[in-house]
């Protein structure tokens, strides 16, 4: 009976499973917890008025990657994803991205450097701590658009280990890094090049580990670059109109808000950023195994539910623990916050829904599949609007309820046009 089970094809399937979620998640898990734990070091030294400028850095950096990026990644992945055995061939769709990549960089950083040194002067941020700040995040910026190509190379031939050990040294050194140097000089800066150092030393040894399956002596293709370009005119206005909307909850009290609410904001965000997990396995593990499979429709649907129910029960899961156990979570973050419960369970509830959101997007999208900019920016301004109007968007509450509208409401955009590409495509 027992050699029955074995050689059953299910099995096998199940114990390759196992041990890449075992891998992986056991890496995330530790990932996420040197994450977290430099998240809090850096809540409980920073003051309120330094933790503020950090959150307002992070975020830019975080807007600066999105647009630069702009769906490039989503379209190497894509090309990558027919021709991934093929060392040669994957080198022209990377050398091609690349290429891409560093013209949509200098353009992103040319826009939004400014709008960031006006933030942080806006914030009372001084001269000289606003260009301490900016010479910090420029080379992560570098580092973390060029990972976000690099990485696709092991996640479609699914070299998890390797992956996993690079970023594990990545928050290893952060945490190294940033113990001694909070102790000593708390300021903002100091923590933003705590994190940069060990990201820029993580994306050379991440082209190391590319080079088995990228042969970077290949040129770039006018033909693969116009294929990429396809997806990035795509979702280009989708990615400028998410600079201003997906983290509309730190513009809006950065200009309407007081320094005390963005750091609670920035504070919040930092233990969401645990549940990034669920993200990051999804990323790893399913969406470049959906880009793979066959064009089956009964298989691509199957997939497609079995992804997002599994995904689902997990972060209603996180919702109900925070839920059950605010003050606990809050302890955390420490007495400055400890009387955020309400906006706690709100926060999370918002940030789980920009997962979801996320998640359904990149399934879809690594089939090449690409919302219409238009109609999904259309739809999301029409949220913003009515959330706007409903809310108060100078309190840190208001802004968080106006966050769990817009995402909300983008969930619900990414699920019906999944369903709608894979109803089109069975009909095909």
């Amino acid at each position: 009976m027992t050699k029955h089970i074995q050689n059953h094809p299910f099995y096998a399937r199940a114990q390759e499973w196992t041990r890449l979620i075992s891998i992986t998640g056991s890496a995330q898990i530790g990932i996420q917890a040197m994450s977290l734990v430099c998240g809090i070091f850096v809540i409980r030294y920073l003051s309120t008025e330094e933790y503020a400028l950090y959150t307002l850095a992070n975020t830019m950096l975080g807007t600066i990657i999105i647009l630069a990026n702009a769906g490039i990644p989503t379209g190497v992945m894509a090309e990558g994803g027919r021709v991934w055995m093929d060392k040669a061939k994957l080198g022209v769709v990377f050398a091609s991205g690349f290429e891409l990549r560093r013209k949509f960089g200098i353009v992103s950083l040319i826009i939004c450097v400014p709008i960031l040194i006006y933030l942080l002067r806006h914030n009372n941020a001084s001269w000289l701590t606003t260009i301490l700040i900016i010479v910090g995040i420029i080379p992560a910026f570098f580092a973390q658009i060029s990972n976000s190509i690099l990485e696709i190379a092991p996640k479609l031939t699914q070299d998890i280990t390797r992956l996993q050990k690079n970023e594990l040294g990545i928050n290893i050194g952060r945490l190294l890094l940033l113990i001694p140097s909070m102790f000593i000089f708390p300021f903002a800066y100091i923590a933003i090049y705590s994190a940069t150092i060990p990201q820029v030393v993580g994306n050379r040894n991440l082209k190391k580990i590319t080079n088995k399956y990228v042969d970077w002596e290949q040129s770039s293709s006018l033909k693969v670059k116009k294929s990429i370009l396809q997806k990035v005119k795509r979702i280009l206005p989708e990615a400028i109109f998410y600079c201003l909307s997906g983290q509309i909850t730190v513009w809006l009290l950065s200009i309407f808000g007081s320094t005390n609410s963005i750091a609670q904001i920035g504070a919040l965000g930092r233990l969401a950023m645990v549940i990034g997990i669920i993200s990051v396995l999804f990323g790893t593990l399913i969406t470049p195994r959906f880009a793979r499979l066959k064009d089956d429709f009964n298989l691509l649907l199957r997939r497609y539910w079995q992804a997002l129910i599994l995904v689902l029960f997990a972060l209603c899961f996180v919702v109900l623990v925070v839920y059950l156990f605010p003050s606990q979570i809050l302890w955390i973050l420490g007495s400055d916050y400890a009387n955020l419960e309400r906006e706690v369970v709100l926060a999370i509830i918002g940030s789980c829904l920009s997962i979801f959101s996320g998640i359904i997007s990149s399934l879809y999208s690594s089939r090449g599949w690409i919302i219409n900019p238009i109609f999904y920016i259309t739809i999301s301004i029409v949220s913003t609007v009515i959330g706007i109007v409903v809310t108060d968007i100078s309190t840190l509450y208001g802004v968080l309820i106006l966050n769990i509208i817009v995402a909300g409401v983008q969930v619900l955009t990414h699920f019906i046009y999944g369903l709608y590409r894979l109803k089109a495509f069975n009909s095909i």
